[in-house]
């Protein structure tokens, strides 16, 4: 019989930490894990440099197309083998867990191959380039019952969590029907390519970068500056909004919006981008209440937030603090500011949840849910129409 949508979504929702079970190997709980690093750019670094922090894992292994980024790497990790071909690191023995940071179009095979290893993987969101990606992406993790943790780490910000027990979970707030979230000036979005990297480096593998993406020419604009470009990401609204509204459904236990459009452009940085440098997106949910998203790159206005609009009040946070305004005049806030490293909780909620083998807090059903909402502004952008989602089927509705 073939399986319908409704039963995808009931596999795909059904397996609980109890039943993640199973392990190739039984960790002590005062073992240290070997890491693997796929993807050693930017991210990839700090990401790396977050899990050394940890002072409980040992980096066995370091995978990138250009040899540069390995050579940098290998200063945190000078006993590292090297590779250009993540399926050789995953065929290490001595690789317990993964660290996924490579660009986005990638996400999918590289996380399938790794979790079909036999591999725990830590991935950067978004976790998918497509809506499409997600639901094999969760498949492979629940089949090998193996932890994956999706980078979205105000899932473990202790400032987060207190603000959504104090505020959310009581009812604080009162009905709440607007979540508004900006991030404005995000400089990552405008980054010009090294004058080392104007001709095609003998050490950078370009068609193994591009993937399953279309060939062009030696482009390194598209090779450093990738987020900027529709084939590799989405943008600002996959990049930034991805955090932004998982908070969103973490505070509202809402997760799966019904429409959603969008506008936008690029108006300002005609460099050949092919992502918008200003965007508004709109979703919809069916827990009645509204989401929004506006960005811009241009340099007038700075900042990132959430704001919870409710009958009682309203609650701003970003990874800085969180904000309890009252309903009523005179009204004084309640102000309380981070007392953690959001990422360092993050990575430490991973390595805990890979020895217990419960699910992590950004668990990857989490993470394609969270990407599927930014999929769908991005969807409402390019198609310049307001997109009808099915919450229950999790498919976009014809015309």
């Amino acid at each position: 019989m073939p399986e319908t949508s409704v039963d995808r979504r009931a596999f795909l929702r059904g397996v609980t930490a109890a039943s993640a079970v199973s392990y190739s190997r039984i960790l002590g709980a005062n073992e240290r894990l070997q890491l693997g690093v796929i993807g050693c750019g930017a991210r990839g670094n700090q990401d790396l440099g977050t899990f050394l922090k940890t002072g409980a894992v040992d980096v066995t292994a370091l995978c990138d197309i250009y040899a540069v980024q390995i050579d940098k790497t290998r200063e945190k990790a000078p006993h590292a083998r090297s590779f250009t071909d993540h399926r050789k690191l995953l065929e290490m023995k001595d690789v317990d867990v993964a660290l996924i940071a490579v660009p986005d179009h990638w996400h999918a095979a590289i996380a399938i191959d790794a979790l079909n290893a036999g591999k725990d993987i830590y991935i950067e969101k978004p976790l998918t380039r497509t809506i499409q990606e997600g639901p094999p992406i969760v498949k492979a993790a629940r089949v090998n019952k193996r932890v994956c943790q999706v980078g979205m780490q105000q899932r473990s910000g202790k400032h987060f969590l207190q603000a959504k027990a104090e505020y959310l979970d009581t009812q604080k707030l009162g009905k709440i029907t607007l979540a508004r979230t900006w991030w404005y000036g995000n400089g990552y979005h405008l980054r010009k390519a090294p004058p080392e990297l104007q001709q095609q480096p003998s050490n950078l593998d370009w068609a193994h970068f591009l993937g399953p993406v279309k060939w062009r020419d030696w482009d390194p604009q598209q090779y450093w500056n990738w987020r900027a470009y529709l084939d590799f990401g989405g943008g600002q609204v996959t990049d930034l909004f991805t955090h932004w509204v998982d908070v969103v459904h973490m505070f509202m236990g809402s997760d799966i919006p019904f429409s959603a459009v969008a506008a936008g452009g690029v108006y300002n940085y005609k460099d050949g981008r092919t992502a918008p440098d200003t965007i508004n997106v709109l979703l919809e949910y069916p827990a009645e209440f509204t989401t929004t998203f506006e960005a811009t790159l241009v340099p007038g206005i700075k900042g990132a937030g959430i704001e919870f609009c409710g009958t009682k009040g309203k609650l701003y946070i970003d990874r800085q603090r969180y904000e309890f305004t009252p309903v009523g005049k005179g009204a004084q806030p309640v102000v309380v500011k981070a007392f953690s490293n959001i990422e360092l909780d993050h990575v430490q909620n991973f390595l805990d949840c890979v020895k217990s083998r419960a699910l992590p807090n950004g668990d990857v059903l989490i993470g394609h849910r969270s990407a599927q909402a930014s999929h769908l502004g991005n969807i409402a952008y390019m198609q310049k129409r307001r997109i009808d989602f099915d919450p229950v089927l999790e498919e976009i509705q014809p015309f």
